[in-house]
């Protein structure tokens, strides 16, 4: 099997007010939307469209469990830096990493570990990822 990309993916994310409690803090649930972006735009830069893995493949990409540890706060206009990377492939399993920095001050705000699995769309049972997606997500 081929090397894991030793660069993480890195997509940038602003926080709006929408994204805050009555604080100007981020709300919690919100950072798993950011690392979702993070890992969603990896995918589309590789050229693995969710839509068109869903629509002409017949599979979707889910997450089975995911740990986050909180650093420190972001907040209201804060411009965040958020990384996603392929850490290991197990059967139909994948580990991802993430972090999420904020770019004024370089400090980090959050972390991820997480595994996701493909299913089979229409039956939701475990599918192996497609030797043309495993190309892309591992180094030549």
């Amino acid at each position: 099997m081929s090397e894991l990309k030793t660069e993480p993916f890195v997509w940038p994310v602003r926080v709006y007010f929408e994204d805050t409690d009555a604080g100007g803090v981020v709300y919690h649930a919100r950072y798993l939307n950011f690392f979702e972006r993070a890992r969603t735009e990896m995918l589309r830069a590789m050229g693995i469209s969710q839509t068109e893995l869903r629509e002409k493949h017949g599979y979707i990409w889910v997450v089975l469990d995911i740990s986050v540890k909180f650093k420190q706060a972001a907040k209201l206009d804060d411009e965040l830096l958020v990384s996603a990377q392929l850490q290991w492939v197990k059967g139909v399993r994948q580990g991802f990493r993430q972090e999420m920095t904020r770019q004024s001050d370089n400090a980090v705000v959050a972390t991820a570990e997480l595994s996701a699995v493909m299913l089979h769309a229409d039956s939701l049972k475990p599918a192996r990822v497609p030797g043309w997606i495993k190309e892309r997500l591992l180094n030549e």
